[in-house]
């Protein structure tokens, strides 16, 4: 175990010489800690992690000095802490010219949603997170994307589905100069569903940049806006007067994807550089409605 071991990356110099833009690795599994008050606790992650490599000669970079680095992250998650970890992975690649490093966490937070109307019932509710840091110059960037579900009923379809019953009512009771309101009650609980408009699982992906003097990365807080904004989040566990409520608050919100995207964009307010992607899983086609606004992809 003493013996001296061959190291190629250092014996040996590129056959091929050319600087690399990124070398690293992709895909390791590490619990995460993070600092929020309201999200502590350890996350099962998965990171991307890699540094430049702009010496034309060098063989390899040292690929378990970044995997080493990594076990930092079992700390309290924060932006001063992710510039850290960076700037030691790039004083660790030295002997490699390196002068940029970047890291890419997914993982997904967990939180425990109470039903809308049924008193002590809740349940869990996952949200995926990714979270994109780099030291580049000099120059540290943190973003961080969420994404949330939500139910969107079409306005369009409300609206064909409404005039359909009007129709049919008027088939049935047209000439009829006064109706009771207990017979136009029965008329519409046997017959209210006639038409029904479609309403389908909703996707938002909400990008913002977090400053890097931010004490904690907040991202529950961000969540909930998310979902407040939208008004429809998906529900977790339900009862039947949870279920009706929840039919109530599609009806009275119903929105195109154009309308979830405009939505959201009240948040900038609040974060910077925000972006956001909203896709709409129709189930009146076999593809997908969506829409994008800010100034990058997502």
């Amino acid at each position: 175990m003493n013996a001296i071991l061959p190291d190629v990356s250092l014996s040996e110099t590129a056959t091929l010489p050319a600087a690399l833009d990124w070398v690293g690795m992709q895909g390791i599994d590490l619990p995460i800690r993070l600092a929020d008050r309201e999200a502590n606790g350890l996350w099962p992650a998965s990171a991307d992690i890699q540094v430049d490599l702009p010496s034309p000669t060098a063989k390899g970079i040292h690929m378990s000095r970044l995997y080493q680095l990594l076990d930092r992250l079992v700390e309290p998650l924060t932006p001063e802490r992710l510039r850290a970890l960076l700037a030691d992975m790039i004083t660790s690649h030295r002997s490699c010219d390196s002068r940029a490093a970047r890291l890419r966490l997914d993982f997904a937070l967990l939180v425990r949603r109470p039903a809308l109307v049924t008193p002590g019932l809740s349940g869990w509710k996952r949200y995926p997170v990714r979270l994109d840091a780099s030291l580049i110059a000099g120059v540290f960037q943190l973003r961080a994307r969420v994404e949330i579900a939500y139910s969107s009923t079409c306005p369009c379809s409300a609206s064909l589905s409404r005039q359909l019953i009007e129709r049919a009512f008027l088939d049935d009771h047209g000439a009829e100069e006064a109706l009771s309101p207990m017979t136009v009650a029965s008329w519409l609980r046997r017959n209210a569903s006639l038409a029904t408009p479609h309403s389908q699982r909703s996707l938002a992906r909400v990008s913002i940049d977090i400053p890097s003097t931010a004490p904690t990365l907040d991202l529950l807080p961000l969540i909930d806006h998310c979902e407040t904004a939208l008004g429809t989040p998906v529900q977790t566990a339900v009862k039947r007067a949870d279920e009706q409520a929840f039919a109530a608050l599609n009806g009275s919100n119903l929105m195109f994807v154009e309308d979830a995207a405009r939505r959201l964009l009240v948040l900038r307010d609040s974060y910077r550089n925000l972006n956001i992607h909203v896709r709409h899983l129709e189930s009146l086609h076999p593809h997908d409605a969506a829409a994008w606004a800010g100034t990058q992809t997502s």
